[in-house]
């Protein structure tokens, strides 16, 4: 039995001004792929192309590691894309076997009404399987229920650690360029406070 289980997240983010606009700080996608996890569950691996370990998870009895490869690159505009190139699950070999994901992600800069910035965001997951024999006689409705209450925590975790962590970071880094190219802060009224 093959099944098909989906989740979906959004995400926007009011954007604090900074002397360095946010869609330049987009423009270096790693530090993106930086805010969704640890750097230990990161790697890169090729041209705009990383790996992904996930933390260990749990689906029913089965215990499982996906492993995620994901290109990750950001266009002119800031607007950073996200899709998955490759999937590998350890920990279960016939799962391994008869698997498949598709992750669809974006992340780009809006500027609002007063010139106010926000990130808006979407991902979405995607996970084919064929179920194996322990679980065959689960019922179906249970089955996907699990299986997309799982992606959608998988979704729910990596937003809430892009919202805490993308924002610092962005912040991090424009006060630093900042005082490093002392061109950029003098478009600044000479009365307006660096936050």
């Amino acid at each position: 039995m093959e099944l098909c289980f989906k989740a979906c997240q959004t995400v926007e983010l009011a954007v604090s001004p900074q002397p360095i606009p946010v869609h330049h700080y987009l423009r270096q996608p790693r530090r993106v792929v930086n805010a969704l996890a640890t750097s230990s569950q990161i790697e890169l691996i090729g041209e705009e192309v990383y790996r992904l370990k996930m933390r260990p998870l749990t689906f029913l009895m089965i215990h499982l590691q996906p492993i995620v490869d994901m290109r990750v690159w950001a266009e002119s505009d800031g607007t950073v894309q996200i899709r998955s190139v490759g999937c590998e699950i350890r920990g279960f070999e016939y799962v391994n076997q008869r698997f498949a994901l598709n992750l669809v992600g974006q992340l780009q800069p809006v500027t609002l009404d007063h010139q106010q910035t926000q990130l808006k965001g979407r991902a979405d997951l995607a996970v084919m399987v064929e179920i194996p024999p322990a679980l065959r006689f689960t019922p179906r409705s249970l089955l996907e229920t699990t299986g997309n209450s799982l992606l959608k925590s998988v979704l729910l975790t990596i937003k809430q650690r892009l919202m805490h962590h993308l924002l610092a970071d962005y912040t991090l880094w424009a006060r630093a360029h900042s005082q490093t190219e002392p061109a950029t802060t003098s478009l600044l009224p000479t009365n307006t406070p660096i936050a």
